[in-house]
This record gives structure tokens, C-alpha cells and sequence, in this order.
């Protein structure tokens, strides 16, 4: 009994040196690896030698400045008023013509905030909502094809 047993220890003693070794090689190698890769000794952006791609120019564009409107809001509201004020992107044969809509642009603006339930204008994401509604409101007053965007330069609650 004494040899069997002598040979289940030495067997189960050597059986865990390999996979000992297998570990701390991959530990090893994983660790050479990352820092080849962090580096940049290895999958590097090649740098030298290419020339750097100029880039495209720019669709010309127009801006039209809007005077900041704000906003009394409910007593409802945990909020007094809304400040708002943006820039609209307009075609640039456009600008001159879209400029001379500006306060039928501002009515137009102030008409649907002044509608708006506080819920609205405080619920999360609805800064984005808001800006879609208004850009058809702009688009409609101002003709088709004459604005590109709205341009929010400040939407701010106090």
C-alpha cells in the first residue's frame, strides 16, 4: 500500500507544475502583448511617409442671428422663466430674405415656447423634441428649402 500511495502524491505534485507554467506564460504573454499594442509597437497608424488627405471644402453657409426670447413661465412650474436664444442656418442666396423675416421668425417662436406645459420643456430629452418642432415652425414661415438648420444657442430655466 505504501508504493501506491507514494506514487498518487508524486503524479498529482507534477501534474500541477504544467499547468503552474501554462498560466504564468500566458500571463507573461498577455502582458507582452497589451504593452506591444499600448505602445504602439504593434497595430500602429503608419505616420511617416503619408501624405495627410486634405480635406473637403465646406457647402457655403449662412447664419442668421435670432434676438433672445424669453419665456414667463406658469407658477406651476419649479422654473420662472425660459431664456432662448439661436442662430438659423439659411442657404446662403437665401439670408438676406430669411433676415427680413426675423420678427415674423420670433413670433413664431415665442407663439409655441409660450405654449408649451412646463412638463414639456423640463422632461428629459425634450430639448431635441423641441428643436424639431421649431425647425418645421421656421421652415413653413420661412419657405422651403430656405432654412438647413436651428442652431441652439442657449435653452436655459430659471
Amino acid at each position: 500500500m505504501s508504493q501506491t500511495d507514494d506514487s498518487d502524491t508524486s503524479e498529482k505534485k507534477t501534474s500541477k507544475l504544467p499547468l503552474l507554467l501554462g498560466v504564468v506564460i500566458a500571463l507573461l504573454g498577455g502582458g507582452g502583448a497589451f504593452y506591444a499594442v499600448w505602445s504602439g509597437m504593434l497595430l500602429a497608424p503608419e505616420t511617416e511617409g503619408m501624405a495627410e488627405t486634405p480635406a473637403e471644402p465646406l457647402e457655403p453657409v449662412a447664419f442668421v442671428s435670432l434676438d433672445p426670447i424669453v419665456i414667463s413661465l406658469p407658477r406651476s412650474s419649479a422654473h420662472k422663466h425660459l431664456r432662448f436664444r439661436a442662430e438659423v442656418e439659411v442657404e446662403p442666396s437665401y439670408q438676406e430674405e430669411v433676415a427680413a423675416l426675423k420678427p415674423r421668425i420670433i413670433d413664431v417662436l415665442h407663439t409655441y415656447l409660450g405654449a408649451l406645459e412646463p412638463e414639456q420643456i423640463e422632461a428629459p430629452g425634450a430639448l431635441a423634441r423641441l428643436r424639431g418642432q421649431m425647425l418645421r415652425r421656421l421652415r413653413v414661415v420661412a419657405g422651403e428649402g430656405r432654412v438647413r438648420d436651428l442652431l441652439i444657442a442657449e435653452f436655459v430655466l430659471d
